[in-house]
């Protein structure tokens, strides 16, 4: 059995600004917005945050499947994902739309301003599990990721119809998802993943508190950049776990992604959640200090070798066993 991930499958283009985008605001002014950037860079990159998470599981030793919707130009990144280690015989692909476009400028600060196109995303809606769960002889975890709205609440309806386990992880969807729909995204998962702001918007827009949520979640991992990751359970103390330093991370971009995969990675091989945010962590410094999130290769002697200089020398044997590596 394995782990499946849903999602987007996008092309990034990503782009940085030499100065702070909050010089740039006229207070009193905001209401007639109008601002363009002059940039320094240009980088295009695949993207989509499935295929960033699966692409980090295959690196991790896993065989991960996909299941989403990409576009007429996808050949040659199905090519690349499939070479990667990660299962795409159930990506469906449009003969006529663009697959989708993720289009992002980070600032000196390291903030960012995006827009994202869906094209063949909307597909996704029409794609079931059962098929892949058949015939991948069942599935251990099923990662419901930013996606087309609908393929998001018809995925994880199936999964508790089916009894299939599920990770939540409804990532930027937030914003412009309704309150009923995030609760029913968020009811019977086992993991739900959110970044800091993440986290305040689903108790704002669930009116639910903490207590409340994990009542309906098994396990609530929330990162928290430069922080590290917190993880809270019903019931036991919250446990924060640190992040790896990067004195001079390059790009932010698909960090969160990594985080998932060696999380996920980890606990998918009978870790503790506290090692798995460790291997996330260190997973997630490698890919901040490479631009674009799919660009990066994890050496097995390095990777180690960084998260026993963050975590210790036990954490990082642990951590090898539990990968079999």
């Amino acid at each position: 059995m394995t782990i499946i991930v849903t999602g987007s499958i996008a092309i990034d283009q990503l782009s940085t600004f030499p100065g702070r985008f909050v010089e740039q605001l006229v207070p009193g002014a905001l209401d007639h917005l109008s601002l363009s950037f002059l940039v320094d860079s240009l980088q295009v990159r695949r993207g989509g945050v499935a295929a960033n998470i699966a692409l980090g599981l295959a690196r991790l030793g896993l065989r991960p499947a996909v299941v989403a919707a990409a576009g007429q130009d996808f050949a040659g990144y199905r090519s690349l994902l499939e070479l990667g280690g990660v299962d795409v015989a159930s990506i469906r692909q449009s003969e006529e739309l663009h697959t989708a476009r993720f289009q992002c400028i980070t600032d000196h600060d390291g903030n960012q301003l995006a827009s994202f196109y869906a094209g063949a995303m909307s597909l996704a809606r029409g794609l079931d599990l059962r098929d892949t769960v058949d015939r991948l002889a069942g599935v251990d975890q099923i990662v419901i990721g930013p996606n087309d709205p609908e393929a998001m609440l018809r995925h994880t309806d199936e999964c508790r119809a089916r009894d299939y386990p599920f990770t939540a992880d409804p990532s930027q969807q937030l914003a412009v998802m309704e309150p009923k729909d995030i609760r029913r995204l968020i009811e019977g998962a086992q993991f739900l993943f959110t970044n800091a702001y993440e986290h305040a918007l689903v108790l704002q827009k669930t009116e639910w508190t903490e207590r409340e949520v994990l009542a309906r979640v098994a396990t609530w991992v929330t990162t928290l950049g430069p922080g590290g990751a917190r993880i809270d359970r019903a019931g036991r103390p919250a446990v924060q776990v640190p992040a790896v330093p990067v004195p001079e991370p390059v790009d932010p971009t698909g960090v969160g992604d990594a985080f998932r995969a060696g999380f996920l990675a980890a606990a998918h091989a009978g870790a503790d959640y506290e090692l798995a945010a460790r291997l996330g962590c260190t997973l997630a410094a490698l890919v901040l200090r490479t631009v674009g999130p799919q660009e990066y290769e994890v050496d097995r002697g390095r990777f180690l070798e960084e998260l026993t200089a963050a975590y210790g020398r036990a954490a990082a044997s642990r951590t090898a066993a539990v990968l079999g590596w």
